[in-house]
This record gives C-alpha cells, sequence and structure tokens, in this order.
C-alpha cells in the first residue's frame, strides 16, 4: 500500500506521536476533529519543496542520472510557484516573501549539490512507505523514509531530510523521534539482522546556507523506551485525552489559534 492508502485506516505516525506531545488539544483539533487550519505555515509549505527537490535528486541517483546545479534550482523555482505563487493561505512570518524564500530555495538546493559527497553507497528506495504493529496496540505506525541506501557491507543507511533555522545539536538528534520510528520500522520490514545507521541531512536557513550531516543508532533500550512512549500516546489518544498546551513555544504560530481560544472560553 502507498502512504496515501496507509493514511485512511486509524493509525500513528511518527509527527502524530510528536503533534500530541507537543499539545493534545492541537493533536484533537488536526487529526481528530479535522478542522481546517487557519493558515499554513511558510516554513512547512518552504521545507516541502526542498524535500520534493532532494527526492527527486535521488530518484534520478537511483536511475544512474546525477542532476546538476541548475536542475535542483529549476526544481525548486517549479515546485515553489505550484506550491505558493498566489497563495493566500499561506502566511510569511516578518521578513519573509514568495520571492525571498523563492531566493532562499534556490541557494539551499545550490548548497546540496555542492557538498553533497556520495558516498559507496547503493540508492534502495525513496520516500518508501511503511507500516509495523507495536504488541499492545491496536492501529499500525506508518510514515514514509526518506531516503534507503545500502552500504557496501550489507548495512543499511536511513536518511531523514531536514530544513532548519539553526543547526542541531547532538541532544537534539539523539531525541530525534523520526528517527527512532525509522529505526522500529526499519527492523520491523526485513532488515532485522542488518546494521542500521540513522542519518539527519539539514539544509541550516542561515544567511550563508549550510549543508549539516547527522547520524545515530539505536539500540534495545531506546527501542524499549520508544515503544513505552507510543503506548502511552496511543492511551490518551484512545480515552480522549487531549491537554492544551498553552505555554509551548508553537503557540504563536500555530494554525488552530482561534479554534484554541474558542475552546477556553
Amino acid at each position: 500500500m502507498n502512504l496515501k492508502e496507509l493514511r485512511q485506516q486509524p493509525h500513528l505516525s511518527a509527527s502524530g506521536i510528536n503533534d500530541y506531545l507537543e499539545c493534545g488539544l492541537s493533536y484533537r483539533f488536526g487529526r481528530i476533529d479535522r478542522l481546517k487550519p487557519e493558515f499554513k505555515a511558510d516554513s512547512l509549505e518552504f521545507g516541502t519543496c526542498i524535500h520534493q527537490v532532494l527526492a527527486e535528486f535521488h530518484q534520478e541517483r537511483l536511475g544512474g542520472c546525477w542532476l546538476s546545479r541548475r536542475n535542483l534550482e529549476s526544481l525548486f523555482r517549479q515546485y515553489w510557484e505550484e506550491r505558493a505563487f498566489n497563495n493566500s493561505d499561506i502566511r510569511y512570518k516578518p521578513g519573509n516573501s514568495y520571492e525571498s524564500l523563492l531566493e532562499q530555495g534556490k541557494n539551499l538546493v545550490r548548497e546540496y549539490h555542492e557538498n553533497y559527497m556520495p558516498e559507496e553507497l547503493t540508492v534502495l528506495a525513496i520516500e518508501e512507505p511503511f507500516s509495523f504493529t507495536v504488541e499492545g496496540l491496536p492501529v499500525p505506525i506508518i510514515g514514509a523514509m526518506d531516503l534507503v541506501e545500502e552500504d557496501d557491507k550489507g548495512g543499511i543507511v536511513i536518511t531523514d531530510f531536514k530544513t532548519a533555522s539553526r543547526a542541531y545539536s547532538d541532544e537534539d538528534v539523539r531525541k530525534n523521534f523520526q528517527l527512532m520510528v525509522y529505526h522500529l520500522a526499519a527492523r520491523s520490514n526485513g532488515f532485522r539482522d542488518r546494521n542500521i545507521v540513522l542519518m539527519i541531512e539539514c539544509l541550516v536557513k542561515t544567511k550563508t546556507p549550510q549543508l549539516r550531516r547527522y547520524s545515530a543508532t539505536k539500540d534495545e533500550t531506546d527501542e524499549t523506551r520508544a515503544v513505552k512512549k507510543i503506548r502511552e500516546v496511543w492511551n490518551g489518544i484512545d480515552n480522549g485525552v487531549f491537554i492544551p498546551n498553552d505555554s509551548s513555544w508553537k503557540c504563536k504560530d500555530c494554525c488552530y489559534a482561534k479554534a484554541c481560544r474558542d475552546w477556553f472560553r
């Protein structure tokens, strides 16, 4: 099944679990009540376009081709125009605009092309959908791995593409729940006996763009902690516990701010 089909069934995902832990009420508005967001954040739309470009770059690698820098810039322009041109639903942060993010995006994909170091890795899949179950959980965990590769020793390298306003810390990487879910998915879908390395390739949106690469591995203790967290999140959702976190740093840019105010009233 593809990811769209998987999403039609009751499920959990890494992003959903993170959303629930950040603010249960926001999770309810978006994933239970299905409220229409009051706006689209420019950073999310922008990140989606970068993600599409990198997926295309590695899809061509899979076919034995290598896109040029100009190809990547052209792809970003195309995806950004399709998603953002004359789109009044997008809310731009102060200092951002359609034009400024167009230039920033071209600069970031140029940085990626100039600094991407092709190692001895074989591309196995791009945007690989997955589904796996956790004992005691009545719904599957679903998602898609951005990039899956194999090294010359048969190890599996799973990469998550990110854009960020600052570089990640070691603690950010260690606690990244998306990587943990990738690890569990790989172990549950044919790679249990392989060495699994988890990567983040992050394009940092500083004045001078940067490509940062981070790696992590997970062990049985990490797995046990993650499974316990997943079960407790599901218990909260299943029992209708949606606690608002009105002290979250995300509040000021929340796309359900009006619904939240109405709920408190």
